[in-house]
This record gives C-alpha cells, structure tokens and sequence, in this order.
C-alpha cells in the first residue's frame, strides 16, 4: 500500500477502481468527485436519499439509501466499473465491506481522505441551506483523527491538495526537463469507404505532420484483419500508398508496421524500400514480421509454410546485402540471390524494425535488426525490462490502440459507440481509454522503462481533424 501523500498531477488513480471517499461535512468531496468523475460513476447516499425520501437532508430515508448505495457499488465492481462512493467514510464496517468487494472482483481500491481544516469545513458548513449541527460537525471533526486508514489494505491511499490538479483532468503537464527522446507514429489501419482515398490520405498525412508526429506508418495486408475491420474493407496496397505519402508530405518518416516477409521478395522488397528512401528523401523505415494472417496468404497463392521465421530471417539478411555497396549474394533457408544489384542505394541506413511480442520474434530482433515492436501496452511493460536487460541501446516501440477524448463523459460515450458486443470495461481496459492527460502520463512511465518510439492507431480516427486531439500529448512531450 501506498502511504499518505498528495494527488500530485503525474499519479493515476487506476481505472476501473473502487474509490472511497472519506471527510467531515464541507470537506470538499463531493466536489472533487464532480469535477474528475462522470455523474454516473458517483454513488452518493445524498443523492440516493433525496430518490428514496424528501431531499437530501430526509434522514428517515437514509437506511434504504445506504441499501441501495450498496448494492449499486456491488453492482458495478462485479462489471468492472468505477464506483465512486460519496458519504462521509467513518462507517468502518461499510468501509472495509466495499474494500472486500473491490478485492473480490478483482479491482483497486482507491481511499481519498479530505482532511480539510477545522475553520475551513465550519465555514463551508455556516453557508448551506440546512448546515449540519455543530456538535455533530465537531464529533466528525473527532471521528476523523481516529481513523487509521493505513491499517487497512488500500491499494492506494491519497490526500488531494486544491492546489494541485488531479489526476483524471483533461490538462497535460509539460514534458520533465531534458526530455527530448521518445518520437510519435500515427499508423493508419482503417480507410474510408465513402469518399476519395486519394485526397483523404493527403490530408490525414499533411495533418499529422501539422499536430507533431514524427511518421506515418500502414499495415502490409492485402485484405483488412479481423482485428481492426471487415474484409471486405478498403486498405490500399501498402507500398504504393508510401510512395503517394512521399510526395504529400515534408518531414514524417514513412514505412509499413509490419512488412510480411511472407508476402514479399526479399530482393524485390530490397529496391522498394530503398526507392521510397531516395524519393522521400531519406525518410523510409522498415517494419518487418514473420506473417500470420494464413487466409489472406491463401487467398493470394501464398500458401502455408512452416518456414515463416527462416523467411524473416532471410529477408533481414539480403536487405542488409541489397543496401551495402556493390551487388548482393546471400544463400539462406528459404530464399537466396546471386550477384543481385540494388541502385540507387538507400540515402541513410534504413533501420529495420521487427514486430511481434513472441520469444522467436524477440530472438530474431535482437540477433539481427535494429529494433522490436511490441504490440499493446501490456505486452509492452511485460516485456520490456527482458528486452533492455538483454540488448542495452537496442530500439523498442511499441503499438497502442488508444480511445482519446477530452473527459471522461467524452471517454465514456465514446467507449459506448465503439465497444461491439464486447463489455464497456473490457474494451475501455484493452484501449486504456482516457484524456490526453492520461494517455501522456501512461507514455512517460513506458518511456523511462526504455520505449523509444509509439505507434499510435487511435480508436475512431476517421477525419484528419481528429489528430488535433493528440496535439496536447505531442507537443507537452517535446515541450
């Protein structure tokens, strides 16, 4: 458990998570539950007794309030949902019940104390409508410093400050001093249906170059993945849409997360990425993976091999061949060249980065190229110490699929538009939907663990000027 500290912008308070509430009247928590907690994730028995009696203040209602109260948390921690619980906190039993719900359900439990000066709250209490007696107020006063809170299993126990910003605000804090690593990909996996490919394309490039990305980055499929859409999906042949990307834009660095080595001659391969370096003006880089999508690779004549990771392994090698001076020979498992010539050669060493999260995938990354893609957040703090203990100076990436919106009622509406069947929680937890806020603290601590570049496939991006809500995160980070 955490000991008592102050709600410092950088902390997170996990989500979904149980968070209770404790404070004398005037304390401020109903507040503070308002301005960083959607209404419908705040359980408070005020509420609760002004539905089932007279108004707030019917205290004859307040045993079927707590009634309800409880049942409504228990409800939406068994869903893995956040619930907020507004009372006063002193009712150890209650306290430690939700606690044992939190724990049972798998969530974090989350204790918020107030503990807001004696003159502070008495004030707050004189200018109600119906203040609380002041023999009762001193007994809460008393109550309070009672309270051993650290005794009792929170995950993490917190002292909010109104001075400081809370964690689940929509503000992003400039980027820690000295901070200048760590660069930004926008991935385009979903392409419009209804409108010219051509024209979308140069405005969703020419706006992630505006709002701060450092490249552009396209799947290498020839029929859209389960994972993302249906297959009867638009998605553009991967290497011609770079080359458009080349005479769109400026600066952003281009290439395919991932190339297939199934799907492609090496040597072939070889020339495309080394034209797209010279026309772009050394702006390609090389994502690359062994293959898995077996229907798409039947659908095209490919075939099945066992021989995916020889073929990976093959194409890294007559890459590296095809690149340095002079013509290129290589004999390997699957593939081989005699005297092949690549010119013009590529205007800067082409790095090449291989994808995946599994221990095949990671052996031959770190024996052969320049870098790793892990994919999803988790995988990434998974695996990402075993990596850098392994190879120091190595690159790591990683590729998120982020839901972004400027609060948590935006988050929330959202994660209801796009969810499908699956649970709201589930797929709020798999996207770590959030504010910018959020999303930038998350990509701060992956950094410090040693990622060096984010792959973003933001949920939802379906006009250029959706980018500019990833502007805060991009520009706090280079600030």
């Amino acid at each position: 458990m955490v000991g008592l500290e102050p709600l410092v912008p950088t902390q997170v308070i996990p989500d979904p998570a149980l968070v209770v509430l404790v404070g004398p009247s005037g304390a401020g928590k109903s507040t503070w539950a308002s301005q960083h907690f959607r209404p419908d994730e705040i359980v408070s028995s005020d509420r609760l007794r002004a539905m089932a009696g007279s108004s707030e203040h019917d205290l004859d209602a307040s045993a079927v309030a707590f009634k309800l109260l409880d049942e409504i948390v228990a409800s939406r921690l068994q869903r893995k949902l956040t619930a907020v619980v507004d009372t006063l906190g002193f009712d150890d039993d209650r306290r430690l019940q939700h606690l044992q719900m939190a724990h049972e359900s798998g969530l974090p439990a989350v204790v918020v104390l107030f503990a807001e000066t004696d003159e502070v709250c008495r004030d707050r209490n004189r200018r109600k409508l119906r203040p609380v007696p002041a023999a009762v107020l001193t007994q809460q006063f008393r109550r309070l410093r009672q309270l051993n809170l650290e005794a009792e299993g929170w995950d993490l126990l917190l002292h909010p400050e109104p001075s400081l910003v809370s964690t689940v605000s929509s503000e992003v804090t400039p980027a820690p001093s000295g901070q200048t690593t760590g660069r930004f990909y926008l991935q385009l996996s979903r392409f419009p249906q209804d409108r010219p490919l051509g024209p979308w394309l140069r405005e969703m490039a020419v706006e992630a170059e505006r709002v701060g990305f450092a490249g552009l980055a396209v799947m290498d499929h020839l029929t859209q993945i389960p994972q993302v859409g249906r297959e009867w999906e638009p998605i553009p042949e991967a290497y011609t849409t770079l080359a458009f990307l080349a005479a769109t834009t400026n600066r952003l660095e281009l290439g395919c997360l991932v190339t297939g080595a199934r799907l492609r001659n090496p040597a072939l391969l070889a020339k495309m990425l080394a034209t797209l370096d010279v026309v772009s003006g050394g702006r390609a880089f090389c994502g690359l993976g062994a293959g898995w999508f077996d229907q798409e690779l039947r659908a095209y004549g490919f075939g099945q091999t066992e021989k995916r990771f020889a073929q990976l392994e093959d194409t890294i090698n007559i890459l590296r061949r095809m690149w340095a001076p002079g013509k290129a020979s290589y004999s390997g498992r699957v593939h081989s060249i005699v005297e092949a010539v690549c010119y013009p050669k590529p205007l800067h060493p082409i790095p090449i980065l291989v994808g995946g999260n599994g221990e095949k995938t990671r052996e031959i990354a770190l024996r052969l190229a320049d870098g790793l893609n892990l994919v999803g957040l988790t995988n990434a703090e998974r695996l990402l110490p075993e990596v850098k203990e392994k190879a120091e100076g190595f690159a790591i990436s990683v590729l998120d699929t982020p839901l972004i919106g400027k609060n948590r009622s935006e988050v929330a509406e959202r994660v209801e538009r796009w969810r499908g069947s699956r649970s709201a929680a589930t797929f709020a937890k798999a996207h770590h939907s959030s504010t910018a806020a959020d999303h930038l603290a998350t990509y701060r601590l992956l950094h410090a663990q040693g990622c060096d570049r984010f792959f973003l496939a933001p949920v939802g991006l379906e006009e250029p000027g959706q980018l500019a809500e990833w502007e805060p995160v991009l520009t706090s980070w280079s600030s």
